[in-house]
């Protein structure tokens, strides 16, 4: 049953990964070999001998002795089923954490969008120096990834980029800067990257620890492939802006800044508060929709009877509008794959095989492969398999140099992040003429970050890593 697993997962995620050539969407697959898998976990319950408690983070002693059935109705770790349904319901509320916090920032985007408050960035961009704008549109990517997350980050850019540029081979060039420095923003914030977000929440890092240690490496990521391709032919002399009358006025501006304040509130929510991420995104979703019906003078209002009548709902309303634009795919995509993963996590595969590995090679160069890894696999089910493999406390160094290297080592490949797979689709990339033009830029920011990451190790510069990279067990 073991190996039917596996199976069902290599099966699964190799459709996920011909995806185009297939035209079946990735949620297909997500979803089938999700239910598949936690189905032969039903139907195989009683022959497994092993079960990993994702709680106490160790395989449960004796699991293979316990009776199919509780003997003692008031003890369900009595029985193997009891198990089942108790490690699944575990799984599924941490990742339907994951899920809602995603939603309520979704839709926070989609409310500034709706009052094209994104237009109100272009006001930054005053210069029409090639150079120029490729600094400006990198920082842009580096800071706004960081808040709103990198695959937004990357849409708003290109968006922009547009308005400016006429030349779709102009834009290229600067679409490729753009993903590189989107995933380095995201890498050193808990909200700028799926995988940031999914150890956040799974207590593994902390806001203020995870900015303080990959800050610098995620700016070094950044910054070094840009200034390199600052000197490349592609990003001399001057252009010419194309001329566009469209702005957000003062309701865009209002709810581009309201919208990422409140974003920005969520850790520092969490921080004081101490409750889970997904609370505070709900508390600043509600206030960003206040702020838009408010800002609408109630002419959107969620509750107008009339508008409802004869709309035959709430399309009218601005955050109605918002909830029904978002990813909902993606959503129900990392909902399949984080749950097949934890099928996987649940028989006691991942951790065995962590052990395994980190037996035979050391922690940081296992690590800088996982990066690697991510620019040809999806990011999300190595992040959610590292989490079943490690069992360090939180804000270990391991977990930040995983935030980073699963977060930055995408940008390699231009299907290797949702940025780059975003951007390949709005300015038509090839995969070959990012993999001649770009990659290498990635590939020496993504190293350069993580020797900085290493030698602050080496420093002491980073939290638990007692005795610097050398020192450090596996």
């Amino acid at each position: 049953m073991e190996t039917l697993i596996v199976v069902v997962f290599v099966v699964g995620y190799l459709a996920i990964t011909l995806e185009h050539p297939l035209k079946i969407d990735k949620l297909i697959p997500a979803l089938l070999m999700m239910a598949v898998a936690w189905a032969i976990l039903a139907f195989g319950l009683e022959g497994f001998d092993t079960w990993f408690d994702s709680t106490s983070k160790k395989l449960v002693e004796g699991f293979g002795s316990l009776p199919l059935h509780a003997t003692d109705h008031s003890n369900w770790q009595t029985g193997k089923d009891g198990w089942l349904e108790n490690t699944l319901l575990h799984h599924f509320g941490k990742t339907c954490e994951i899920l809602i916090f995603l939603v309520g920032a979704m839709t926070i985007v989609e409310i500034i969008d709706h009052f094209n408050g994104f237009s109100t960035i272009k006001g930054f961009v005053k210069t029409n120096n090639r150079r120029k704008l490729l600094w400006i549109m990198s920082i842009l990517a580096f800071v706004l990834s960081a808040i709103i997350d990198n695959l937004t980050a990357t849409i708003v850019l290109i968006t922009i980029l547009r308005k400016l540029l006429s030349d779709p081979k102009d834009r290229l060039w600067y679409t490729g800067m753009i993903v590189i420095a989107a995933n380095a923003g995201g890498a050193w914030s808990p909200i700028g990257d799926v995988t940031t977000t999914m150890l956040w929440i799974g207590d593994h890092v902390t806001t203020e620890q995870l900015i303080i240690n990959l800050l610098i490496p995620s700016l070094v990521c950044m910054v070094i492939p840009t200034t390199i391709a600052g000197f490349m032919p592609a990003f001399k002399g001057n252009f010419e802006a194309t001329k566009d009358k469209e702005s957000g006025g003062k309701r865009g501006a209002l709810m581009l800044y309201s919208g990422l304040g409140l974003i920005v509130f969520v850790p520092i929510f969490k921080t004081v508060t101490h409750l889970p991420p997904y609370v505070g995104m709900m508390l600043s979703l509600a206030i960003v929709s206040l702020i838009a019906e408010l800002a609408s003078n109630r002419e959107f209002s969620i509750t107008n009877i009339e508008d409802a009548e004869q709309s035959g709902g709430h399309a009218s309303s601005p955050t109605f509008k918002a909830l029904s634009k978002i990813e909902l795919p993606s959503i129900l995509f990392f909902l399949g794959i984080l749950m097949t993963v934890a099928a996987l996590e649940s028989l006691g595969m991942i951790f065995a095989f962590g052990q395994d590995v980190r037996a035979a090679i050391p922690d940081n160069l296992f690590i800088i492969l996982l990066g690697a890894g991510s620019a040809v696999i999806d990011n999300v089910p190595l992040v959610a398999a590292s989490m079943g493999m490690f069992d360090e406390p939180t804000d270990h160094y391991i977990w930040h140099f995983i935030a980073y290297s699963a977060g930055t080592g995408g940008s390699m490949l231009i299907i290797g992040s949702a940025a780059g797979v975003v951007a390949m689709g709005m300015e038509r990339i090839s995969f070959g003429w990012y993999l001649k033009k770009i990659a290498w830029l990635a590939m020496i920011g993504y190293l350069a970050g993580a020797a900085v990451y290493l030698a602050m190790i080496e420093m002491g510069l980073v939290g638990n890593a007692v005795g610097g990279a050398g020192g450090l067990p596996h």
